[in-house]
C-alpha cells in the first residue's frame, strides 16, 4: 500500500522544475535513481494514466490493481529458496550477484491520486524482473537497452531522455555496440512481448524461467558479439 505521506502536491511551475533540475542532475550523475525517478514522476503522468487504463482492462492487471503487491523483500523474499530453473531463483540471483535489495528503491512522491502511484511504484520496482527476464546486465548498455523496452510499454518521455543521456556517455566502441547490436534488439522486443505492467510476477515466480519467457513473448537479450 502506497503511503499518503510520501506524495509532494506540486503547482504546474513546481512540477517543471523538479523535471528540469532531475534531467540536469540524472545526466550529470545516472546512479542517482532519486532523480530519475523523480524525472519519470514530474513528466510521465498521461503515460502512467494510460498503463492505469490497460490495466483495468486486463483480468490480472486488475489483480494487480485490487491486491496492491510490493516488490519488498518481505514479500519475495521466498524467491531466494526457490529450484534453480525458476524465475524467481533467476530474479534472485540477479540481485545476489548485484549486492542489490528490492527494499532500495526510492518512494514515489510526485503523483497526485494513489492510484498513480501506485502504477508509478509497480513500473519502479518490477524493472529488476524485467532485468531477469531479458537477461540485461546493469551497466550502461543494459540499462540503457532496458530503457527502449520500458518506452515501448509505457511511453514514459523519461525513458527516451534516459537513452539519450546514456547514449552521451558512452565511448565510440559502446556507441556502435549499443546502435547495431542492442538497439535494434531492444525495439524488436519491447514491441513483441506482453503488456507487461499488466503481470502479475509474484505469482509466477515457482515457474519455470523458459516457460514464463515463452508466454509472455520475451525475446532475451543477444549475447554481445
Amino acid at each position: 500500500m502506497i503511503i499518503q505521506g510520501t506524495r509532494v502536491p506540486l503547482k504546474r511551475w513546481q512540477q517543471a522544475a523538479v523535471a528540469v533540475g532531475s534531467a540536469v542532475g540524472a545526466l550529470l550523475d545516472p546512479r542517482r535513481a532519486d532523480l530519475i525517478g523523480a524525472l519519470g514522476e514530474t513528466t510521465g503522468k498521461p503515460a502512467f494514466e494510460r498503463v492505469l487504463e490497460r490495466m483495468k482492462r486486463s483480468p490480472e492487471g486488475r489483480e494487480v490493481l485490487s491486491e496492491r503487491p510490493r516488490v519488498v523483500s518481505s514479500q519475495v523474499g521466498h524467491a531466494w529458496d526457490l529450484p534453480e530453473n525458476t524465475f524467481g531463483a533467476a530474479y534472485a540471483r540477479f540481485m545476489g550477484s548485484r549486492n542489490f535489495s528490492p527494499d532500495d528503491r526510492p518512494p514515489v512522491r510526485f503523483m497526485e491520486t494513489d492510484e498513480l502511484a501506485y502504477v508509478a511504484t509497480r513500473a519502479r520496482e518490477v524493472h529488476d524482473f524485467w532485468h531477469t527476464l531479458f537477461g540485461l546486465h546493469t551497466n550502461l548498455i543494459g540499462e540503457s537497452a532496458l530503457k527502449v523496452i520500458e518506452f515501448h510499454q509505457m511511453y514514459l518521455p523519461m525513458c527516451l531522455m534516459s537513452v539519450l543521456g546514456g547514449t552521451v556517455r558512452f565511448n565510440e566502441k559502446q556507441r556502435k555496440l549499443f546502435f547495431q547490436h542492442y538497439f535494434p534488439w531492444a525495439n524488436t522486443a519491447g514491441m513483441k512481448c506482453t503488456d507487461l505492467m499488466c503481470v502479475y510476477y509474484e505469482k509466477h515466480l515457482d515457474e519455470d524461467l523458459e516457460d514464463v519467457r515463452r508466454k509472455w513473448g520475451i525475446i532475451p537479450a543477444p549475447a554481445a558479439p
